[in-house]
């Protein structure tokens, strides 16, 4: 069932779920390491660094700053690929898909708010 919404129903829908972030006890990610936490667990495996830089249209260096900022909060972890030790792998964490139900539930309680 597609959702109908104007553009301000859009954003202030964002604004109530980025709020409502804000005020949790929850690691406050930038937009950049939000995109890639959803794709690494959106997106089917593998993910690189070099992959997740190309999707993102950024530099490695940047995607690995990223990474360590997620990894130091347990939403990512890094491990070698053990076929090409050049690659480094990003893995799920259960602490990342636990992060991303939490902020999957806040964004479907601040939509219905948005339909009472």
């Amino acid at each position: 069932m597609p959702v109908e919404m104007t553009a301000s129903e859009a954003l202030g829908l964002w604004q109530n779920v980025t709020l409502e972030q804000v005020r949790r006890d929850e690691p406050d990610l930038t937009l950049r390491q939000l995109s890639i936490l959803l794709h690494v667990y959106m997106v089917p495996p593998p993910h690189t660094v070099r992959g997740l830089a190309a999707t993102l249209g950024v530099t490695k260096p940047v995607i690995t700053r990223a990474l360590d900022t997620m990894g130091a909060m347990t939403l990512i972890d890094r491990v070698r690929d053990d076929r090409d030790r050049r690659n480094v792998v990003i893995k799920r964490t259960l602490a990342g898909a636990l992060y991303l139900e939490k902020f999957g539930d806040l964004v479907i309680g601040e939509g219905r708010k948005l339909n009472v």
